[in-house]
């Protein structure tokens, strides 16, 4: 790929790179039926992921809940997704065109990386289940610093690999991740296939947004 003007190119998982909305969906359903609270919808789920999974929980709890039972919930929600990972039906879909693009992106003179509000033991199970593993050398996680859209984990990963902030582009689907882009003062680009709106995406401060995988390495260009 010529021209590519960025060396190190951070992504997003959940809602950018694979589809697991209705996994985290099903699965935080069966946290809060457990702890005697009522069933969150879909759309109650896609507007919180990308937060760190307390933060996410309590922002979907009643006014009046405390931070012991966002915890609660959580560790519920934890043993519901490693059981149903376990499942030979399982399935967490990748998105069109998303095998290719790392593909083109990844080359010798380009890093890859990945931020993510996911803990790393499930970050690494999911990239071990798509044969994703080779592409990213850094994993950023929850289990390193605060919640997105803290710019912490950006800048972990540009000091990590030696990159300055203009070398440096973030890619995700929700306002936590431009949000973030913006904080650490690295490109942000936001992709519609995902959780938040497009039109949310630009509130936030994204500097483009992409509608396919195929159209985002071309697009790099228009950042410079």
């Amino acid at each position: 790929m010529l021209g590519q003007p960025f060396k190190l190119v951070i992504f997003d998982f959940d809602g950018t790179l694979v589809d697991s909305q209705f996994n985290i969906h099903k699965n935080m359903v069966e946290a809060f039926i457990v702890n005697g609270l009522s069933e969150p919808t879909l759309e109650d789920v896609r507007r919180i992921v990308g937060l760190k999974l307390e933060y996410a929980v309590a922002e979907m709890l009643p006014g009046d809940a405390d931070w012991e039972l966002a915890c609660k919930v959580s560790d519920s929600y934890r043993e519901a997704f490693v059981k149903a990972r376990q499942k030979p039906c399982f399935e967490e879909p990748v998105f069109t065109g998303v095998r290719e693009m790392l593909h083109r992106l990844d080359q010798p003179e380009t890093l890859l990386a990945i931020a993510t509000g996911k803990n790393l033991r499930g970050l690494k199970k999911s990239l071990d289940h798509h044969g994703f593993n080779d592409h990213f050398v850094t994993l950023k996680t929850a289990d390193d610093g605060p919640s997105k859209p803290h710019p912490e984990i950006l800048y972990q990963a540009m000091a990590e690999n030696g990159v300055d902030p203009e070398d440096t582009v973030m890619i995700g689907d929700t306002t936590y991740d431009i949000e973030m882009a913006r904080a650490a003062g690295v490109s942000a680009v936001g992709v519609s296939w995902g959780y938040h709106e497009a039109q949310a995406l630009f509130d936030a401060g994204a500097h483009l947004v992409v509608n396919s995988c195929e159209e985002l390495p071309e697009r790099f260009a228009d950042l410079i």
